[in-house]
This record gives structure tokens, C-alpha cells and sequence, in this order.
């Protein structure tokens, strides 16, 4: 057993990746696997909270996504890849923990009501979507983590987690850890139109799309509004693209990108044409290395890493079980 500490994280799979995914999300995760014990799960029972009117492709978007994980970084000989509802002991610790979790600290989740009042599209009004603090909770403490890797946003839920532990400790003895918040930086990633990235907007720079299709869309990607002309000024820190430019340019290119703009002497056209030179170089040993991935090839990595997920797991159900009178 390695004595790194451990994190875990997951992220459903409702769709192809986005650029966004990768700055936001999947970088952090590969700088993990170096230095944890990393556990990274498809959070498919999760996606079934908000989307269990249409499963149908739950099982191909798992595949693509883990496809993506690989592509971009994760190694399975470093960290655990695995599907959450093939460990057996996230639905039975989160039946369990729901013996002891107050209805009032979930209606107070800010999330829930925030996607109460924003989704229209889909009825929410399920206790599985009520009580998915609970299997997160459940998800986050089977791996008995030092910390979870969080974006500020993300906050609320950890701390339900961890007050979660807290009462399962007072009832029956100190067993669970409080898991801390490892803040990961957020990464600006606008959609191409100026509103957020999403795949349902046709607007995301996705990881395994067409170079080609994706030259088109950045042409046509919505930028400075002050700049109607190339003698226009303009401001960066307003541009809908600046913010590639810092994940993608050189510190060199972005000076230059900076003062041309400002200066009117550098146009959207050229700002454009250096993005997409940047995001293909980016984007195209990715792509190179996920064109090598056969499906059969991730459901052994899958499988593979289910069986190490659930032999990990197994023991921490041992414990609650045992403590809540059930051993």
C-alpha cells in the first residue's frame, strides 16, 4: 500500500469534453496522479439524477470521455479510473449516510435551488437529485481522503461532506476524515458567441472535434465588441478570446496581442489566426493519442479499475458497517 495521501474525484458523463474541461479540470487531476493516490470515477450514477428520462448514452459518452481522460494525461498505472456505479459501496454508503443527514442541510444546498429554479427543461422535483450531496458525500469519504480537489464554486458541497463525516464521527466514532479543499485555479474558457461554453449552445472549442470544423468556428468567434473596425481600439481584459490567449500564448504572443489591440495597430483577424495556430498545436497530438484508443481498450482500464475501486471500498463499508450495528 503506497503511503501517498489520497484524493478522489469524479465527473459525469453527459457529453464530449470542452477545452474548459481540460484547464479547469483534467490538468489538476494529471499533476495529481504524481503526488496521490488518485481514485478518478465516471460519476454515472450522478447523471442519472438530473438525466434518468434518457440513459441511452450514458455507457457510449462513458467511453468517450474516459478516452479523453487518457488523451490527455491520465496514466491507469498512476491513478484508479473507474465507474462509480460498478463499486457497489457508493449506493450502499449513501443509503446509509442518508439514515443520518437532516432533510433541512439538503433543501439549503445552494445548487439545488439554483437548478430548481434554472432547469426548466427537466423535471428535478426526484429525491435522487434532492439527496445527491449524499452520494457525493458517500463518493468523496469510501476513500477516506486528505483532500478533494474543488473549484470555489464547489465549495458548499464539500462542506456538506464534511459536516456529514462530522455527524457519522459523533454518533459512532471517529472513523471518517474531514477531507480539505484543494482550490483548483478557475480557467476562463467563454463559449465562441460571449455566453458560457456548452455543448447544447453549439459554442464549445470541444477536445476531440474536427481541427478543420473548429478553424471555421474560430473565425467566426465573437471577440472585442469595441472593435468594429481594425483602427478601432480595443481592451483585452473585455475580449472574448483574450482569455485563450493565456492558456494558450506565449508570454511573448500575448504582450504583442496586448499592445496591438490597444494600439489599434493589430487586428481580430491576426489575434484569431494566433489562436488557432496555438489551439492546433495543442489539440492535435491529443487527438493523435486518442485516435489509438479502441473502446475495448478503455472497458479493460475500466474494468481494471473498478475491481481496485471496489477492494478499497469493501474495506471502508467493513468499518461502517460494523460501527452502525450492521457487522
Amino acid at each position: 500500500m503506497s503511503d501517498k495521501p489520497r484524493t478522489v474525484s469524479g465527473m459525469r458523463p453527459t457529453g464530449p469534453l470542452h477545452i474548459g474541461h481540460y484547464f479547469g479540470v483534467l490538468k489538476n487531476w494529471i499533476e495529481l496522479q504524481e503526488s496521490y493516490q488518485a481514485y478518478f470515477f465516471v460519476a454515472d450514477f450522478h447523471a442519472l439524477t438530473s438525466d434518468y428520462a434518457s440513459p441511452a448514452n450514458i455507457g457510449h459518452n462513458t467511453i468517450e470521455m474516459v478516452k479523453d481522460w487518457i488523451a490527455s494525461g491520465l496514466d491507469p498505472a498512476r491513478c484508479v479510473i473507474f465507474r462509480q456505479s460498478r463499486v457497489s459501496e457508493h449506493a450502499d454508503l449513501s443509503l446509509l449516510l442518508s439514515m443520518i443527514t437532516p432533510v433541512s442541510w439538503l433543501e439549503r444546498n445552494p445548487t439545488y435551488k439554483e437548478q430548481l429554479q434554472q432547469i426548466t427543461s427537466k423535471d428535478l422535483g426526484n429525491a435522487g437529485f434532492l439527496c445527491y450531496p449524499v452520494l457525493m458525500a458517500a463518493d468523496i469519504l469510501l476513500y477516506l481522503p486528505a483532500g478533494v480537489p474543488v473549484g470555489e464554486d464547489q465549495l458548499p458541497h464539500l462542506e456538506l461532506t464534511r459536516e456529514i463525516a462530522r455527524r457519522f464521527n459523533y454518533l459512532y466514532g471517529e472513523f471518517f476524515p474531514e477531507p480539505k479543499a484543494m482550490l483548483t485555479a478557475a480557467a476562463k474558457c467563454p463559449g465562441l458567441d460571449g455566453r458560457k461554453m456548452s455543448k447544447s449552445y453549439g459554442n464549445g472549442i470541444f477536445l476531440s472535434e474536427n481541427l478543420t470544423e473548429l478553424g471555421r468556428k474560430i473565425r467566426g468567434m465573437y471577440t472585442d465588441p469595441a472593435r468594429l473596425r481594425k483602427s478601432d481600439p480595443g481592451n483585452p481584459d473585455e475580449c472574448n478570446l483574450f482569455p485563450y490567449h493565456l492558456l494558450l500564448s506565449s508570454q511573448e504572443q500575448r504582450e504583442e496581442i496586448r499592445a496591438g489591440c490597444v494600439q489599434a495597430t493589430f487586428g481580430c483577424v491576426d489575434c484569431k489566426k494566433i489562436f488557432l495556430a496555438n489551439l492546433e498545436n495543442f489539440l492535435r497530438p491529443l487527438q493523435e493519442r486518442r485516435s489509438g484508443l479502441k473502446d475495448g481498450d478503455i472497458l479493460a482500464i475500466l474494468k481494471q479499475g473498478d475491481a481496485a475501486a471496489a477492494e478499497f471500498a469493501s474495506g471502508t463499508m467493513a468499518v461502517v458497517r460494523q460501527k452502525m450495528g450492521l457487522g
